[in-house]
């Protein structure tokens, strides 16, 4: 297959919002690719490098100096070979050897192929969010029911994997995908509630209070003697929390999966601000231990829960994780409730989720079935420009434009604008971070690829014609940055606009 046909398919993608007209292009591009293409091409569609990180960032590309090819000869096995040799280079040399591949590579590229490889390999594709749009057209090309390779997806943890197995072995393939033990499972996430008496109404008396914790989402895994431990975005982190580690090889159990939150705690026993948590995943040997909260069960002792309601998962948490597991209220009267949201704030937590007990976990997914409740609504937004301030932040970048996700599109939809809540310390990080991110300036404006997460803090939306998403935040203010977040798990405009 052509790299030519990618780059053409991905364009047409991205030329219509018609989620039909886009699964019917990328589910002719997958018909047409054979085994030893099928799992690379999804994966550059979905904005992603089967390799990993390559050591090609923008910098880097931006350095080339190369004209461009004006026939299309570049086949997708011959790119993908090329993106292996860079993700192996290191040494004395690699750096003369990466721009000597990547100048082979841009010079044999048309214009548009340019292109797409500069938007691929810096994260710009922004393909990412379009994931459940890539597993439909992945259904359609291979005649398999969309829910098998949804769960199939879930379960093996990536696109191409479930791709290769689709295109080699069919639904029977995917249909035996399981939890295994080791592998991380996309999280289930949490849809911002609006009041807690609404969240009450919408979920009944079937449910589970517990307090939302202001900590770092980690995932375990425990086989025997070994155990792994993954953030919310799936990145292996346990060679940094031998402490965690330590802590899940003393429960009782062979082997167990388990979802939940990790702090670092002051000596008082409250919980120290998120950004202390997340730098102690990058400081091996911090003395500030970390904590781990449990609120789920996936599997235990052989048996995966994943399928089973919450009132089954929860009773297996307790049975092996019980003094680790955060405390939750089952089926408890509205007072009661009302009594944990007002306690949790009260010890220094965000607020509390809301959960029925009836849902079963769904990797991977924003649902109602989970509502998170706090004292003011927040957002996880996307920062696509920032202006120069003036006065006492002359000199600071520091008015932050603010972008939600289309659902469909994958693209930023600006929503508003904000510079409350900027700290001091915050206006000196921005000013110096900013820049690696930017895609060009004018003369008050520094616009940025949609690469960092910040939570937002509103106190609701309102329509406006100003942006292009048709609403507006209402006193906007950071709450913090999110880096333990990729810019595909940012809120959507649906999200936003379900606020109003």
């Amino acid at each position: 297959m052509l790299f030519s046909d990618v780059v053409t398919a991905s364009a047409a993608v991205r030329a219509t919002r018609s989620r039909k007209a886009k699964i019917a292009a990328l589910a002719e591009l997958f018909g047409a690719a054979g085994p030893a293409e099928i799992g690379t091409v999804v994966a550059w569609l979905s904005g992603e490098l089967v390799q990993g990180r390559i050591g090609a960032g923008w910098r880097t590309l931006a350095a080339l100096r190369t004209s461009p090819s004006s026939k299309a000869s570049l086949t997708v096995v011959a790119v993908d070979e090329i993106f292996s040799q860079l993700a192996e280079l290191n040494g004395k040399g690699s750096a003369d050897r990466r721009r000597a591949l990547l100048s082979g590579l841009f010079t044999a590229a048309t214009e548009e192929e340019q292109s797409f490889l500069v938007r691929l390999l810096t994260g710009e594709l922004r393909q990412g969010a379009l994931t459940a749009i890539v597993i439909e057209s992945l259904a359609q090309s291979t005649g398999i029911p969309v829910d098998v390779v949804r769960r199939a997806h879930m379960l093996s943890g990536r696109l191409p994997v479930t791709a290769i197995a689709a295109l080699a072995g069919g639904e029977q393939a995917l249909s035996a995908f399981r939890l295994e033990v080791g592998r991380p499972v996309a999280p289930m996430l949490a849809a911002p509630g609006g009041s807690l008496d609404e969240a009450l109404a919408e979920l009944g008396t079937d449910i589970s209070v517990e307090h939302k914790l202001d900590g770092a989402r980690i995932q375990v895994h425990r086989d025997g003697d070994r155990v792994w431990v993954f953030t919310r975005t799936l990145r292996d982190i346990t060679a940094g929390v031998p402490e965690l580690v330590d802590l899940v090889r003393t429960l009782e159990c062979d082997t167990v999966v388990l979802d939940g939150e990790t702090l670092a705690l002051t000596d008082a026993g409250r919980p120290r601000p998120f950004q202390e948590t997340m730098s102690r995943f990058a400081t091996i040997g911090d003395p500030r231990q970390l904590h781990p909260y449990f609120f789920d069960c996936l599997h235990l002792d052989g048996a995966d829960l994943i399928d089973r309601p919450l009132r089954v998962r929860r009773a297996a948490l307790e049975q092996v994780a019980g003094a680790h597991s955060i405390p939750a209220l089952i089926a408890p009267t509205p007072e009661a409730a009302a009594d944990c949201y007002d306690d949790a704030l009260a010890v220094g937590n965000e607020g509390v989720m809301v959960k029925a007990l009836d849902a079963p976990y769904a990797a991977g997914r924003r649902g109602k079935a989970w509502q998170k409740i706090k004292p003011a609504h927040t957002l996880d937004l996307l920062v696509i420009g920032a202006e120069w301030g003036y006065g006492r932040r002359t000199g600071f970048l520091s008015n932050l434009h603010l972008a939600a996700l289309d659902s469909e599109t994958g693209e930023p939809v600006m929503v508003g604008k904000t510079f409350k809540g900027l700290t001091d310390e915050l206006l000196r990080w921005q000013t110096a971070e900013f820049p690696r991110h930017e895609t060009h300036r004018d003369g008050q404006t520094v616009y940025l690829r949609p690469e960092l997460v910040v939570e937002i803090a509103l106190d609701g939306i309102q329509t406006s014609t100003r942006y292009p998403g048709g609403v507006a935040l209402r006193f906007a203010r950071v709450v913090r940055y999110r880096p333990d977040k990729e810019p595909a798990q940012a809120d959507t405009i649906d999200a936003v606009r379900a606020l109003g």
